[in-house]
């Protein structure tokens, strides 16, 4: 029999979490480090799920004063495919998933800079080899005046 894939299961939520109780539990060095657990914990719990991963935006948030003073509440929304969940700031700007033309298209534009690059290099070396190939060509002035002394 052919295996039949479960259809994924997208949970989308929003909470606003109070890291106090938590925060002041730890020493003053380890204050963010333990928010970012207490957060972890809070999350495994209400999603049911022991795979959480914290986004970008929310880790900064959460180390911004340094690891001694992190926010007491924190706004996040979180979302949970399968068993695995994400969280992210509230107020964090949303990604945008390119599509394969789009991202065809950079692609190519990418391609297009590197060979006016190599054709500049190109361009510049010519540059470079005709300026050498003047300046032979044109005597210098001291020779100029050596040779005016011999004719004379």
């Amino acid at each position: 029999m052919a295996d039949k894939k479960k259809p994924t299961i997208k949970v989308e939520r929003n909470y606003i979490v109070n890291l106090r109780k938590e925060i002041i539990k730890a020493p003053r060095q380890k204050k963010a480090k333990k928010a970012i657990r207490a957060l972890k914990a809070f999350l495994s719990k209400h999603m049911k799920s022991e795979d959480v991963k914290l986004g970008k935006y929310l880790n900064e948030y959460l180390w911004q004063n340094g690891p001694k003073n992190p926010p007491t509440r924190v706004e996040i929304r979180v979302t949970k495919e399968d068993e695995k969940v994400f969280a992210e700031l509230k107020s964090a700007p949303e990604e945008k998933k390119k599509d394969k033309k789009e991202k065809k298209k950079i692609i190519e534009k990418k391609e297009i800079e590197k060979e006016k690059q190599v054709d500049m290099s190109l361009v510049n070396k010519q540059k470079k080899v005709a300026k050498e190939k003047k300046k032979e060509e044109v005597p210098k002035a001291a020779e100029l005046k050596e040779e005016k002394e011999e004719k004379k």
